[in-house]
């Protein structure tokens, strides 16, 4: 009876050291292991406009892209909460889609949500403005010639008559499909600042984002103000400074094609 109890002792000790044994091992499985950190260095412009007796500088920061989101976005915009607060750029939607983050990354102008972090630690990425802007201030450019130009083209639906009984302007499918690859365009700007012509002649020359969505309301067939839209064109310098260098469709961040647009404008100028 006595070396029963023993056993039975004995047993139920080794049950709770398997038991304990096993949450130990449970509660370590259950633990995230710990990264090691992946330090990778950013170049990033600089100019303060309230300074402006301090000429722009590239300033290094280092981001562990161990626990840093894929993107370019992701590492300045923890540049910027934690640790410096004075990087300013512009950005919002994060998805591609509302253009305000366009800059050069690398050399390429294009999203810096769309633009992956290159994983080789060994090389640093390189930020500036979009290119033959002014500057606001660090990669904030000045779009207001852009913009001025985007409203010349009075980018809206133009009609010399009213449907009857109200109704709308109906479109066919195979005409709605016509502006596939137009009016996909957000006005980054990623285009017209990889344009040498837009670089020279920027005052006068419309440039690849605006001439596209030029090209978007002329081919419209609810449009009806075609034949004025071409007037505005029918000079040397708003059209005709585009020389098919085509920087403006390889660096699209969405994958359009002005300059293909650009060509179409022409051939319906030549033949109007």
């Amino acid at each position: 009876m006595f070396s029963a109890r023993l056993a039975f002792r004995a047993a139920s000790s080794s049950l709770k050291v398997a038991a304990a044994s096993a949450r130990g091992l449970a509660t370590e499985a259950a633990q995230p292991a710990v990264k090691a950190p992946r330090m990778k260095k950013f170049q990033i412009y600089r100019w303060n406009p309230d300074t402006p007796e301090k000429k722009p500088e590239m300033q290094t920061y280092e981001v562990d892209l161990s626990t840093t989101g894929p993107m370019v976005l992701d590492a300045i915009l923890r540049i910027k909460n934690e640790q410096d607060s004075t990087l300013t750029f512009r950005r919002s939607c994060r998805e591609g889609i509302c253009g305000s983050c366009a800059m050069n990354i690398n050399g390429r102008n294009t999203l810096a949500c769309l633009c992956r972090v290159d994983q080789d630690l060994k090389e640093d990425v390189k930020i500036y403005p979009l290119p033959h802007m002014f500057v606001v201030r660090d990669l904030v450019p000045d779009l207001t010639q852009f913009y001025k130009q985007y409203k010349s083209i009075e980018p809206y639906l133009q009609r010399d008559s009213v449907p009857e009984d109200g109704r709308e302007n109906l479109q066919s499918i195979e005409d709605r499909k016509k502006l596939d690859g137009l009016y996909e365009c957000i006005l980054c700007a990623c285009c017209s600042t990889s344009c040498p012509s837009y670089w020279w002649n920027s005052a006068e020359y419309l440039g690849p984002a605006v001439l596209m969505q030029a090209f978007r309301w002329m081919i419209d067939s609810r449009d009806q103000a075609g034949a004025a839209r071409r007037a505005r064109l029918e000079n040397s310098m708003s059209l005709y400074r585009c020389h098919t260098i085509m920087n403006c469709s390889r660096t699209c961040p969405k994958g359009l094609n002005p300059g293909l647009a650009i060509a179409k404008i022409k051939k319906s100028m030549a033949l109007a």
